[in-house]
């Protein structure tokens, strides 16, 4: 979906197809057919930007075949979708019955990673639509905390690496006419857990395509502001590459029984749920939900909030709630002012099938119904904000 802001730029509004897992070239041919293409519909849109996730399968094999890459340029093109973005977090077997910590491996102090990236990078050069000249990559906040903080190397090594990333990206934007940028999310739990935390390693690299992708899960469960976090990362000069809409699981009372028996409903195998309080001491954390929810690991007489990225049109039940309103004050901050701090948005709730048993989506009818649903939520956000909705 595109948009006219009031500035005559245009900015981007997709889905992330993580949401429908597969590793292979087939099964990202079969989200195009049996999911992608069914959100349009319901939207009643010509044509749907979509923020693609290519496991590292599927990406050689399109790296391997330009054939294959051409087909699935016409692929897009025929079932009315736009790729002006990818999901570069993620590497492989983020569908596994239980990821938890694997999402995080390889991380930027091995070769995998850029090896990975680059390949993304020269895949959405190609995929890119004739009238887009900027493409946006999200990838890993350099590495989970441990073992990085014990390595003295770590830093040096993710440094040269991301250097090294930018390199290529120049040279990839030279021969193509393409630009390519790639944007660290900072997630809980990661050497680069918050905004804050991205200033410094970002200003060592001091590259233009080299940035931030800032998701509003991440920043919420953070308890992060969203105008001081973006006011840090403008005088900084770090570019926002791109932003992930999304919300996290708050509780305002975790002492009350009641809440943490709805808060454990939330608790499950798949993925990790790092958990956050703020408190006069500073920010208090745990790994995982079932960890801070069996008691004693956090201080529970202020607010907590999980990374658990909840529907955007539908909040879970009292006594929860999300943070949708973290969501909506950095969407203002980011494409409400006179100049956007970005122009690729990307809807990313990964966690459909992790819901409580009774909210999850029993067919693909559900869930696609489901997904329009957040886009429009994130649309009438856009339109509230000033900015036109294109064909």
């Amino acid at each position: 979906m595109r948009f006219r802001h009031p500035d005559g730029s245009i900015v981007h509004l997709s889905y992330c197809t993580n949401v429908h897992p597969a590793e292979t070239l087939d099964g990202v041919r079969a989200q195009l057919r049996d999911h992608c293409e069914p959100v349009r519909r319901r939207l009643g849109r010509d044509r749907l930007g979509i923020g693609l996730w290519l496991a590292r399968d599927a990406a050689r094999a399109l790296i391997n075949d330009p054939a294959e890459l051409r087909a699935l340029r016409a692929e897009l093109d025929s079932r009315g979708l736009e790729v002006v973005t990818l999901n570069g977090f993620p590497y492989e077997g983020f569908g596994a019955d239980e990821v938890k910590y694997r999402v995080y491996r390889p991380d930027w102090t091995e070769p995998e990673r850029l090896a990975h990236t680059t390949d993304l990078a020269r895949l959405l050069a190609a995929l890119l639509p004739d009238d887009v000249t900027e493409g946006t990559i999200s990838t890993l906040p350099l590495a989970w905390r441990t073992p990085y903080a014990t390595d003295p190397g770590a830093a040096r090594t993710a440094r040269a690496a991301l250097t090294t990333l930018a390199q290529r990206l120049d040279a990839l934007a030279e021969l193509t006419g393409k630009s390519i940028r790639i944007g660290l999310e900072p997630e809980p739990g990661c050497t680069v857990e918050t905004t804050a935390d991205a200033i410094a390693p970002l200003t060592d690299v001091g590259h233009e395509r080299i940035g931030i992708c800032v998701d509003t899960c991440h920043l919420a469960t953070s308890f992060e502001d969203p105008d001081t976090a973006l006011d840090a990362l403008t005088a900084a000069g770090i570019p926002v590459v791109k932003s992930q809409l999304s919300a996290a699981l708050h509780a305002e009372h975790p002492h009350l029984p009641e809440v943490r028996t709805a808060l454990a409903a939330f608790a499950e195998p798949r993925f990790l749920h790092q958990t956050r309080t703020r408190t006069a001491a500073g920010l208090r954390g745990t790994d995982d939900l079932d960890e801070a929810v069996a008691g004693g690991a956090l201080p529970d007489s202020t607010p907590w909030r999980a990374h658990f990225h909840v529907p955007l049109h539908a909040p879970p039940a009292p006594p929860l709630t999300s943070t949708l309103p973290v969501l909506r004050a950095t969407l203002a901050r980011l494409v409400g002012g006179p100049v956007p701090l970005t122009r690729h948005l990307e809807v990313e709730t990964y966690t459909w099938q992790a819901l409580p048993a009774e909210l999850r989506p029993r067919t693909r009818t559900q869930l696609a119904d489901g997904i329009a649903a957040e886009l429009t939520l994130a649309r009438d956000l856009l339109v509230d904000l000033g900015l036109k909705e294109l064909p």
